[in-house]
């Protein structure tokens, strides 16, 4: 009888013998407290987040939607209100629209336009890359990072897949996600306001004043065309077959990439009414973008890196710094505006990118088509990157 009865003792009082008696109990309970009502309460985050985007677009805040709900989602993160990730079918749903957004303007004509910077483009993306390896390996010579969590951590663009091949890189992986989540986080929350201030500067200057926003965007006017149940259709046969596209072809980010791939198609054909989300709809997709990236930043998540976040936040401020002075140099050669340099070669976060760039009125199709084509490039070559620098290396442990 004793053997059998001293698992229960130890419920009510641990005991040094039993090593597996408290396992149960935990792991029983854990999942109830966080997941209490998932679609209830995802309903009620989401409505927030667009209440919160509304209050801040009523103040002027840039990017207001995205910059508010992610600010939600983290604030709700760190107290332990929520601890779930955003549901998948709401980041893949987000995930494909923000990908058939980016299609739309990438037009022929804007695609001209483009092709004069083709090769100062290249060299700033070659740049880019190379300063973010450079950081990385001066990151893990301190030997409590090891050199491939520190590359595909500090690389910019492509933080999903980049997470994804964390593993079969013998990289950390719970490193390498905080790592690149919060260089989003930071590029989001940074981007909007320094795109402001660059626009707000430039028209005080002299220079074109920013653009308004889509005229008669009503509140049933979720699309860009006028015929809105058709352009919604094209919306959602474009988000479905470009996502399914993507995965067959196996492109990096395949729900966002593909749609983009499908809808680039669809702009160039014109055969196609106008199906870009505007108004309500956009708004709603630069929230769940908003609260993706905010709800990654716990409690459990800082506590876990807190010994190494100075060390990750200088190397990220760097990195940053860097690629605004790659964006001066790009717009001195290109003659572009500096705004527009410097979105197109934020470190990452392509998504609220995507969303400031369209805020603060700037030439998306050439910001989406340098972060695009980086993106590309990053998820192609870090690999054979981080294989290079880790030959002869074993990887270190995350140390808390």
């Amino acid at each position: 009888m004793a053997p059998t009865s001293a698992p229960w003792r130890t419920d009510d009082r641990p005991s040094p013998t039993a090593s597996t008696a408290p396992k149960p109990a935990p792991r029983t309970t854990e999942p109830r407290v966080s997941r209490p009502a998932p679609t209830g309460l995802w309903a009620l985050i989401i409505a927030g987040g667009y209440a919160a985007g509304l209050a801040a677009d009523a103040i002027g805040l840039p990017a207001p939607y995205l910059l508010s709900s992610l600010l939600v989602g983290a604030v709700l993160a760190l107290c332990g209100g929520i601890r779930d990730r955003l549901p998948a079918p709401a980041n893949r749903a987000s995930q494909a629209l923000v990908g058939a957004l980016m299609g739309s303007y990438l037009t022929p004509s804007a695609l001209v336009s483009a092709a004069p910077v083709a090769l100062p483009l290249t060299v700033v993306t070659a740049a880019t890359i190379a300063l973010s390896v450079a950081i990385a390996w001066f990151l893990a010579r301190g030997g409590r990072i090891s050199r491939p969590s520190a590359v595909l951590g500090m690389v910019p663009g492509g933080s999903a897949a980049i997470v994804t091949c964390a593993d079969e890189l013998n990289a950390d992986v719970r490193l390498v996600a905080f790592t690149q989540y919060l260089r989003v986080g930071l590029v989001a929350t940074t981007a909007p306001l320094a795109a402001h201030w660059m626009t707000s500067a430039s028209s005080a200057a002299g220079g074109h004043p920013a653009a308004g926003g889509a005229a008669g965007s009503g509140l049933l006017h979720l699309v860009a065309g006028s015929d809105q149940l058709t352009g919604l259709v094209t919306l959602a046969a474009i988000a479905l077959v470009g996502s399914w596209a993507g995965r067959r072809l196996r492109v990096p980010t395949p729900v966002l990439i593909g749609p983009m791939l499908v809808a680039l198609v669809a702009t160039f054909s014109g055969a196609l009414p106008g199906f870009a989300p505007v108004g309500v709809l956009q708004n709603v997709v630069f929230v769940l973008v908003g609260l993706d990236v905010g709800v990654r930043f716990t409690r459990q998540t800082l506590l876990s890196v807190r010994r190494l976040l100075p060390p990750i936040l200088a190397c990220m401020a760097v990195v940053c710094l860097g690629c605004a002075g790659l964006a001066w140099v790009f717009a001195g050669v290109t003659s572009i505006p500096f705004t527009d340099a410097y979105l197109a070669t934020t470190p990452g976060g392509i998504n609220a990118v995507l969303a400031t760039a369209v805020s603060s009125h700037a030439n998306v199709a050439l910001v989406s088509t340098v972060q695009s084509l980086r993106l590309l490039v990053v998820v192609l070559v870090t690999p054979l990157i981080t294989r290079r620098l880790a030959a002869g290396r074993r990887p270190a442990p995350l140390t808390a």
